[in-house]
């Protein structure tokens, strides 16, 4: 079962439930509100703050083989 992330409208708690998929959204766990909403989650996304070497050489850089030269940087 997935994890789905919430936000209550009523007191902008955000929690997170264990629900199988389709299911409706579940009541606020603080404040008891039913007015919640289904969050992006942050983790399927990349924040692009990596570099993505390609497996030939380890490096998209011409220059070196390691990716560790200060052009690669």
């Amino acid at each position: 079962m997935p994890v789905y992330e919430y936000k209550c409208k009523k007191c902008n708690l955000k929690f997170e439930e264990l629900q199988s998929i389709g299911a409706d959204a579940p009541p606020c766990p603080k404040c008891k509100a039913g007015e919640v909403v289904k969050c992006i989650s942050v983790f399927g996304f990349s924040s692009g703050g990596e570099k993505d070497y390609s497996s030939s050489g380890g490096s998209s850089c011409s220059s070196c083989s390691g990716g560790n030269c200060s052009s690669c940087k």
